[in-house]
Protein backbone atom coordinates (compact mmCIF):
# COMPACT_ATOMS: atom_id res chain seq x y z
CA UNK A 1 0.00 0.00 0.00
CA UNK A 2 2.94 2.34 0.70
CA UNK A 3 4.07 2.02 -2.94
CA UNK A 4 0.64 3.05 -4.22
CA UNK A 5 0.50 5.89 -1.71
CA UNK A 6 3.88 7.19 -2.87
CA UNK A 7 2.80 6.87 -6.51
CA UNK A 8 -0.28 9.05 -6.13
CA UNK A 9 1.36 11.52 -3.74
CA UNK A 10 2.65 13.75 -6.60
CA UNK A 11 -0.86 13.86 -8.09
CA UNK A 12 -2.45 15.16 -4.92
CA UNK A 13 0.52 17.45 -4.32
CA UNK A 14 -0.33 19.18 -7.62
CA UNK A 15 -3.96 19.46 -6.51
CA UNK A 16 -2.85 21.11 -3.28
CA UNK A 17 -0.53 23.41 -5.23
CA UNK A 18 -3.52 24.60 -7.25
CA UNK A 19 -5.44 25.21 -4.03
CA UNK A 20 -2.51 27.20 -2.62
CA UNK A 21 -2.13 29.29 -5.77
CA UNK A 22 -5.79 30.25 -5.63
CA UNK A 23 -5.96 30.86 -1.87
CA UNK A 24 -2.82 33.01 -1.92
CA UNK A 25 -4.27 34.94 -4.85
CA UNK A 26 -1.05 34.35 -6.77
CA UNK A 27 -3.41 33.29 -9.55
CA UNK A 28 -6.70 35.14 -8.89
CA UNK A 29 -9.85 33.05 -8.57
CA UNK A 30 -11.51 34.52 -11.67
CA UNK A 31 -8.53 33.48 -13.84
CA UNK A 32 -9.03 29.81 -13.07
CA UNK A 33 -12.25 29.80 -15.07
CA UNK A 34 -10.19 30.21 -18.26
CA UNK A 35 -7.92 27.34 -17.22
CA UNK A 36 -10.91 25.09 -16.54
CA UNK A 37 -12.43 25.89 -19.94
CA UNK A 38 -9.14 25.11 -21.72
CA UNK A 39 -8.87 21.79 -19.90
CA UNK A 40 -12.46 20.86 -20.65
CA UNK A 41 -12.63 21.97 -24.28
CA UNK A 42 -9.05 21.47 -25.55
CA UNK A 43 -6.48 19.66 -23.40
CA UNK A 44 -8.44 16.72 -21.98
CA UNK A 45 -10.38 15.78 -25.17
CA UNK A 46 -7.09 15.88 -27.07
CA UNK A 47 -5.42 13.59 -24.52
CA UNK A 48 -8.31 11.11 -24.73
CA UNK A 49 -8.20 11.10 -28.53
CA UNK A 50 -4.45 10.52 -28.57
CA UNK A 51 -4.70 7.73 -25.98
CA UNK A 52 -7.33 5.87 -27.99
CA UNK A 53 -5.55 6.40 -31.31
CA UNK A 54 -2.48 4.66 -29.89
CA UNK A 55 -4.35 2.04 -27.83
CA UNK A 56 -4.21 -1.67 -28.62
CA UNK A 57 -7.93 -2.28 -28.21
CA UNK A 58 -7.67 -5.87 -29.41
CA UNK A 59 -5.82 -6.75 -26.21
CA UNK A 60 -8.73 -5.58 -24.03
CA UNK A 61 -11.61 -7.94 -23.17
CA UNK A 62 -14.12 -5.19 -23.84
CA UNK A 63 -17.27 -7.22 -23.20
CA UNK A 64 -16.77 -8.05 -19.48
CA UNK A 65 -15.06 -4.69 -18.88
CA UNK A 66 -17.93 -2.64 -20.34
CA UNK A 67 -20.59 -4.82 -18.71
CA UNK A 68 -18.92 -4.22 -15.33
CA UNK A 69 -18.95 -0.45 -15.84
CA UNK A 70 -22.61 -0.41 -16.87
CA UNK A 71 -23.68 -2.72 -14.05
CA UNK A 72 -21.89 -0.53 -11.50
CA UNK A 73 -23.53 2.63 -12.86
CA UNK A 74 -27.01 1.13 -12.78
CA UNK A 75 -26.52 -0.40 -9.32
CA UNK A 76 -25.25 2.85 -7.77
CA UNK A 77 -28.04 4.88 -9.38
CA UNK A 78 -30.70 2.49 -8.05
CA UNK A 79 -29.17 2.22 -4.57
CA UNK A 80 -28.89 6.00 -4.27
CA UNK A 81 -32.46 6.57 -5.43
CA UNK A 82 -33.69 4.01 -2.90
CA UNK A 83 -32.28 6.16 -0.08
CA UNK A 84 -34.56 9.07 -0.94
CA UNK A 85 -37.66 7.89 1.04
CA UNK A 86 -35.48 7.36 4.14
CA UNK A 87 -33.66 10.69 3.79
CA UNK A 88 -36.91 12.52 3.16
CA UNK A 89 -38.80 10.99 6.08
CA UNK A 90 -36.17 10.72 8.80
CA UNK A 91 -33.57 13.39 7.93
CA UNK A 92 -35.88 15.91 6.24
CA UNK A 93 -33.41 16.11 3.36
CA UNK A 94 -34.51 18.65 0.78
CA UNK A 95 -35.05 17.72 -2.85
CA UNK A 96 -32.18 19.92 -4.02
CA UNK A 97 -29.88 18.31 -1.45
CA UNK A 98 -30.83 14.85 -2.66
CA UNK A 99 -30.07 15.69 -6.28
CA UNK A 100 -26.60 16.74 -5.10
CA UNK A 101 -26.23 13.49 -3.13
CA UNK A 102 -27.04 11.62 -6.34
CA UNK A 103 -24.50 13.60 -8.33
CA UNK A 104 -21.68 13.32 -5.80
CA UNK A 105 -22.29 9.59 -5.39
CA UNK A 106 -22.44 8.65 -9.07
CA UNK A 107 -20.10 11.12 -10.82
CA UNK A 108 -16.35 10.46 -11.03
CA UNK A 109 -13.33 12.66 -11.66
CA UNK A 110 -11.80 11.38 -14.88
CA UNK A 111 -8.83 13.77 -14.64
CA UNK A 112 -7.67 12.23 -11.36
CA UNK A 113 -8.39 8.70 -12.58
CA UNK A 114 -6.35 9.19 -15.75
CA UNK A 115 -3.45 10.77 -13.84
CA UNK A 116 -3.32 7.86 -11.37
CA UNK A 117 -3.58 5.23 -14.09
CA UNK A 118 -0.87 6.87 -16.20
CA UNK A 119 1.40 6.91 -13.17
CA UNK A 120 0.71 3.35 -12.04
CA UNK A 121 -0.04 1.44 -15.24
CA UNK A 122 1.21 3.48 -18.22
CA UNK A 123 -0.34 3.60 -21.68
CA UNK A 124 -2.12 0.23 -21.41
CA UNK A 125 -4.02 1.45 -18.37
CA UNK A 126 -4.74 4.79 -20.03
CA UNK A 127 -6.46 3.01 -22.91
CA UNK A 128 -8.75 1.28 -20.41
CA UNK A 129 -9.57 4.62 -18.76
CA UNK A 130 -10.41 6.09 -22.17
CA UNK A 131 -12.86 3.24 -22.78
CA UNK A 132 -14.36 3.86 -19.33
CA UNK A 133 -14.87 7.52 -20.20
CA UNK A 134 -16.57 6.55 -23.45
CA UNK A 135 -19.04 4.43 -21.47
CA UNK A 136 -19.50 6.52 -18.34
CA UNK A 137 -19.61 10.12 -19.54
CA UNK A 138 -22.79 9.93 -21.67
CA UNK A 139 -24.49 7.54 -19.23
CA UNK A 140 -23.83 9.79 -16.24
CA UNK A 141 -24.78 12.95 -18.13
CA UNK A 142 -28.21 11.51 -18.93
CA UNK A 143 -28.89 10.04 -15.48
CA UNK A 144 -27.69 13.10 -13.54
CA UNK A 145 -29.62 15.58 -15.68
CA UNK A 146 -32.82 13.55 -15.37
CA UNK A 147 -32.46 13.27 -11.58
CA UNK A 148 -31.70 16.98 -11.26
CA UNK A 149 -34.72 17.77 -13.42
CA UNK A 150 -36.96 15.46 -11.39
CA UNK A 151 -35.90 16.77 -7.97
CA UNK A 152 -35.51 20.42 -8.96
CA UNK A 153 -38.09 23.10 -8.37
CA UNK A 154 -36.99 24.75 -11.61
CA UNK A 155 -38.48 24.01 -15.01
CA UNK A 156 -37.45 20.68 -16.36
CA UNK A 157 -35.37 20.79 -19.54
CA UNK A 158 -36.88 19.08 -22.61
CA UNK A 159 -35.33 15.84 -23.86
CA UNK A 160 -33.95 17.66 -26.91
CA UNK A 161 -31.98 19.99 -24.61
CA UNK A 162 -30.55 17.06 -22.68
CA UNK A 163 -29.46 15.38 -25.91
CA UNK A 164 -27.87 18.66 -27.02
CA UNK A 165 -25.90 18.94 -23.77
CA UNK A 166 -24.56 15.41 -24.24
CA UNK A 167 -23.65 15.89 -27.90
CA UNK A 168 -21.82 19.15 -27.10
CA UNK A 169 -19.61 17.44 -24.52
CA UNK A 170 -16.03 17.67 -25.87
CA UNK A 171 -14.99 14.54 -23.99
CA UNK A 172 -17.44 12.56 -26.10
CA UNK A 173 -15.98 14.06 -29.25
CA UNK A 174 -12.41 13.31 -28.17
CA UNK A 175 -13.25 9.70 -27.35
CA UNK A 176 -15.26 9.27 -30.56
CA UNK A 177 -12.49 10.68 -32.75
CA UNK A 178 -9.89 8.43 -31.15
CA UNK A 179 -12.06 5.33 -31.50
CA UNK A 180 -12.90 6.01 -35.14
CA UNK A 181 -9.25 6.59 -36.09
CA UNK A 182 -8.15 3.49 -34.17
CA UNK A 183 -10.81 1.15 -35.53
CA UNK A 184 -10.51 2.36 -39.12
CA UNK A 185 -6.69 2.36 -38.87
CA UNK A 186 -6.43 5.80 -40.45
CA UNK A 187 -2.86 7.11 -40.55
CA UNK A 188 -2.72 10.55 -38.98
CA UNK A 189 -0.18 12.98 -40.44
CA UNK A 190 2.90 13.11 -38.18
CA UNK A 191 2.87 16.90 -37.50
CA UNK A 192 -0.77 16.64 -36.39
CA UNK A 193 0.05 13.80 -33.98
CA UNK A 194 2.96 15.85 -32.62
CA UNK A 195 0.60 18.77 -31.99
CA UNK A 196 -1.92 16.42 -30.35
CA UNK A 197 0.85 14.97 -28.17
CA UNK A 198 1.99 18.41 -27.02
CA UNK A 199 -1.56 19.43 -26.13
CA UNK A 200 -2.17 16.13 -24.37
CA UNK A 201 0.90 16.55 -22.19
CA UNK A 202 -0.57 19.79 -20.90
CA UNK A 203 -3.81 18.15 -19.83
CA UNK A 204 -3.08 16.30 -16.62
CA UNK A 205 -0.97 18.82 -14.68
CA UNK A 206 -3.13 21.80 -15.61
CA UNK A 207 -6.39 19.97 -14.91
CA UNK A 208 -5.11 18.89 -11.48
CA UNK A 209 -4.10 22.47 -10.68
CA UNK A 210 -7.57 23.63 -11.72
CA UNK A 211 -9.14 20.94 -9.54
CA UNK A 212 -7.20 22.19 -6.53
CA UNK A 213 -8.17 25.79 -7.27
CA UNK A 214 -11.82 24.76 -7.25
CA UNK A 215 -11.76 23.19 -3.79
CA UNK A 216 -13.76 25.03 -1.16
CA UNK A 217 -12.32 24.79 2.36
CA UNK A 218 -15.02 27.12 3.70
CA UNK A 219 -17.79 24.86 2.41
CA UNK A 220 -16.02 21.72 3.66
CA UNK A 221 -16.00 23.09 7.20
CA UNK A 222 -19.81 22.91 7.23
CA UNK A 223 -20.36 19.14 7.62
CA UNK A 224 -23.82 17.63 7.27
CA UNK A 225 -25.51 14.24 7.19
CA UNK A 226 -26.01 14.63 3.44
CA UNK A 227 -22.29 15.21 2.94
CA UNK A 228 -21.56 11.98 4.82
CA UNK A 229 -23.90 10.04 2.52
CA UNK A 230 -22.08 11.36 -0.55
CA UNK A 231 -18.69 10.64 1.00
CA UNK A 232 -19.42 7.03 1.98
CA UNK A 233 -21.42 6.32 -1.17
CA UNK A 234 -18.73 7.51 -3.56
CA UNK A 235 -15.45 6.53 -1.91
CA UNK A 236 -16.40 3.24 -0.26
CA UNK A 237 -19.69 1.80 -1.57
CA UNK A 238 -18.94 2.47 -5.25
CA UNK A 239 -15.59 0.59 -5.21
CA UNK A 240 -17.28 -2.32 -3.42
CA UNK A 241 -20.03 -2.46 -6.05
CA UNK A 242 -17.47 -2.21 -8.86
CA UNK A 243 -15.41 -5.04 -7.36
CA UNK A 244 -18.52 -7.21 -7.03
CA UNK A 245 -19.47 -6.82 -10.68
CA UNK A 246 -15.87 -7.21 -11.86
CA UNK A 247 -15.66 -10.57 -10.09
CA UNK A 248 -19.10 -11.49 -11.40
CA UNK A 249 -18.06 -10.86 -15.02
CA UNK A 250 -14.62 -12.42 -14.57
CA UNK A 251 -12.51 -9.26 -14.90
CA UNK A 252 -9.03 -9.49 -13.40
CA UNK A 253 -5.49 -8.12 -13.61
CA UNK A 254 -4.92 -4.66 -15.08
CA UNK A 255 -8.56 -4.21 -16.10
CA UNK A 256 -9.68 -4.88 -12.51
CA UNK A 257 -7.16 -2.35 -11.17
CA UNK A 258 -8.31 0.36 -13.58
CA UNK A 259 -11.94 -0.29 -12.71
CA UNK A 260 -11.10 0.16 -9.03
CA UNK A 261 -9.41 3.49 -9.81
CA UNK A 262 -12.50 4.61 -11.76
CA UNK A 263 -14.70 3.74 -8.80
CA UNK A 264 -12.45 5.17 -6.08
CA UNK A 265 -11.78 8.71 -7.32
CA UNK A 266 -13.85 11.62 -5.96
CA UNK A 267 -16.74 13.25 -7.78
CA UNK A 268 -16.22 15.61 -10.72
CA UNK A 269 -16.22 19.34 -10.05
CA UNK A 270 -18.30 20.12 -13.16
CA UNK A 271 -21.38 18.82 -11.35
CA UNK A 272 -21.21 21.97 -9.22
CA UNK A 273 -22.21 24.16 -12.17
CA UNK A 274 -24.97 21.74 -13.12
CA UNK A 275 -26.33 21.87 -9.57
CA UNK A 276 -26.23 25.66 -9.66
CA UNK A 277 -28.07 25.87 -12.98
CA UNK A 278 -30.70 23.21 -12.33
CA UNK A 279 -31.78 23.86 -8.74
CA UNK A 280 -29.48 21.49 -6.86
CA UNK A 281 -27.63 22.36 -3.67
CA UNK A 282 -24.40 23.85 -5.07
CA UNK A 283 -22.92 24.62 -1.63
CA UNK A 284 -23.39 21.00 -0.56
CA UNK A 285 -21.76 19.90 -3.81
CA UNK A 286 -18.71 22.11 -3.19
CA UNK A 287 -18.38 20.82 0.37
CA UNK A 288 -18.81 17.15 -0.60
CA UNK A 289 -16.37 17.29 -3.51
CA UNK A 290 -13.74 18.99 -1.33
CA UNK A 291 -14.01 16.45 1.48
CA UNK A 292 -14.07 13.55 -0.99
CA UNK A 293 -10.89 14.81 -2.65
CA UNK A 294 -9.04 15.02 0.67
CA UNK A 295 -10.25 11.64 1.96
CA UNK A 296 -9.58 9.91 -1.38
CA UNK A 297 -5.87 10.63 -0.93
CA UNK A 298 -5.96 7.95 1.77
CA UNK A 299 -8.83 5.75 0.57
CA UNK A 300 -7.56 5.13 -2.98
CA UNK A 301 -4.28 3.45 -1.87
CA UNK A 302 -6.22 1.32 0.61
CA UNK A 303 -8.73 0.16 -2.02
CA UNK A 304 -6.04 -0.62 -4.60
CA UNK A 305 -4.06 -2.53 -1.97
CA UNK A 306 -7.15 -4.58 -1.06
CA UNK A 307 -7.83 -5.27 -4.73
CA UNK A 308 -4.26 -6.47 -5.28
CA UNK A 309 -4.07 -8.49 -2.06
CA UNK A 310 -7.41 -10.31 -2.21
CA UNK A 311 -9.14 -9.95 -5.58
CA UNK A 312 -6.58 -10.46 -8.33
CA UNK A 313 -5.86 -6.85 -9.30
CA UNK A 314 -2.34 -5.97 -10.45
Amino acid sequence: MLTVFESILPIFAIVMLGFGLRKSNFVPADHWRVVEELCFWVFFPTLLAETLIKADLESIALGPYVFTLLAMLVTMAVLTLLTWPFLDRFWQTKRGQFSTIFQTTTRWHGFIALAIVFKLYGDDGAALIAVAIAVMVPTLQVSNIFVLATFSSNDRPPVAQIVKIILKNPLIWGVSAGLVINLTQITVWSPIMTMVDLLGRSALAISLLALGAGLSLKAALKPSKELLVGLVGKLFLTPAVMAFWALWFGVSGLSFSVLLVCASVPTAMNGYLLAKKMGGDADLYAATSTVQTVVSFFSIPMILWLGKSFFGAT
